[in-house]
């Protein structure tokens, strides 16, 4: 499997931008989305209300990018890049200049599509967590 990483492009800073301004809109105005607890409290919000259900995976994926969003506040180490495989082209996150990546994008919509409750709080501390690890055991 081939896997290439890169900059965003301005397609891809469209797409993301567009899933960002689904989850802004459901602050009164866009500083409600600032601080990193708000992401997290929207995410949980949209998904206890059925604001997005299990089809509407757009929906999802933009609370994956609200996810990605959170982790890169608390790790700005953590930037937003591209990655392209045999699948296609989709944002990730990647650690520093490493080749450590996570996939927000998903993370939340293949959760609910395969029916698993979703905790926010709990998925964020638990990318942290697994982010922590993989660094630390990278470390010589």
């Amino acid at each position: 499997m081939t896997q290439s990483i890169e900059t965003l492009n301005e397609e891809d800073i469209q797409r993301i931008e567009a899933h960002r301004e689904w989850v802004v809109g459901h602050f009164e105005d866009a500083k409600g989305y600032e601080p990193l607890s708000a992401k997290l409290r929207v995410i949980q919000a949209v998904l206890d209300n059925g604001w997005a259900e299990k089809t509407e995976t757009w929906k999802l994926q933009s609370l994956g990018i609200a996810l990605g969003d959170a982790l890169v506040q608390e790790m700005p180490q953590l930037s937003w890049v591209a990655v392209e495989d045999e699948f296609g082209r989709d944002p990730a996150l990647r650690w520093l200049e490493t080749t450590v990546l996570i996939f927000p994008l998903t993370a939340i919509s293949k959760r609910v599509e395969d029916d698993v409750a979703v905790d926010a709080f709990e998925m964020f501390g638990g990318f942290l967590k697994t982010i922590n690890d993989v660094i630390q055991s990278a470390d010589p």
